[in-house]
């Protein structure tokens, strides 16, 4: 697929349109993997496509960055108290 990068003011990043998706109901706040595999994890991340719950890449098991290879679904919202990045893993970049 390919990205193409549109003018940003003031030398700011391009926008991303991954992140005009539809926000999905999100799950519970759990990586269900980690706990089946009786993992910790750092952080929770929330699917903006489909809702799935799953840890950040700095967790052990890095739940989120699988589910985007496995769906191609692009962005995730943090889901810890007081933040709201979102990532987009398509351009490896908060946006």
């Amino acid at each position: 697929m390919e990205v193409t990068a549109r003018a940003a003011p003031n030398g700011q990043a391009p926008r991303c349109d991954h992140v005009d998706v539809p926000v999905a109901e999100q799950g519970l706040p759990e990586c269900t993997e980690c706990l089946v595999r009786g993992w910790p994890w750092t952080r929770l991340l929330a699917c903006l496509t489909c809702g799935w719950v799953a840890c950040s890449d700095d967790s052990p098991g890095g739940h989120a960055k699988a589910h985007y290879q496995e769906t191609d679904h692009p962005v995730f919202a943090s889901l810890e108290p007081g933040e709201s990045w979102r990532w987009c893993y398509v351009h490896g970049r908060t946006v």
